[in-house]
């Protein structure tokens, strides 16, 4: 059994240029109501590290995260899709985001959430496209594993997968409620920030 992350709150940023500096990044972004804030407290095993709301979109800063005591750093972004707030608003968190995917040095990752219950939604299609031409690396995440019919699962998983143009055994699965697949994606992050 893997530990799990030890993530400690530093900052929560309106600009990149505001973000401490960092060694390496992993940012995990996703539609507002994927569960971005659940899945974060479930890594790092801790209830309220990330606020959970049942209002889509309260995630409007860049939230900052030092792991494991060490110079690697995970960055919560802006959810991106469906939130109560003005167009302007809306505009400035995907303008912030994108400032962040596009100019942040010690990004080496971006996770993107995807809703495993409905499977890839237009907005995420389209991120997926942007980030492919922007050439960022990402790996998809399907959260909700355990809101899919255990009878479905199998098909659920190659849609999904065919639906964001990946092989079905690339995208890691999770449930923040059931604890399923937090040791492959805890591995996966301290791989990739070079913490293992």
């Amino acid at each position: 059994m893997s530990a799990p992350i030890e993530l400690t709150f530093v900052t929560s940023a309106p600009t990149v240029e505001d973000l401490p500096p960092s060694r390496a990044e992993v940012a995990i972004i996703g539609r507002s109501n994927v569960g971005k804030s659940s899945l974060l407290n479930a890594l790092a095993n801790r209830k309220g590290l990330a606020k959970v709301s049942s209002t889509p979109g309260r995630t409007q800063l860049l939230n900052f995260f030092q792991v494991d005591g060490t110079d690697a750093s995970v960055v919560d972004l802006p959810g991106f899709g469906y939130a109560k707030t003005s167009a302007s608003n809306r505009q400035a968190w995907l303008d912030r985001m994108g400032d962040y995917l596009l100019d942040r040095e010690p990004l080496v990752v971006a996770l993107l959430l995807v809703d495993g219950e409905i499977g890839p939604a237009k907005l995420d299609l389209q991120m997926l496209e942007w980030l492919r031409e922007c050439d960022i690396p990402f790996q998809v995440v399907a959260t909700k594993h355990d809101k899919v019919k255990s009878s479905k699962r199998q098909r659920r998983k190659r849609d999904l997968a065919e639906g964001c143009a990946v092989a079905p055994n690339e995208v890691i699965w999770t449930s923040a409620e059931k604890k399923v697949g937090l040791e492959r994606l805890r591995a996966y992050v301290r791989e990739a920030l070079g913490v293992a």
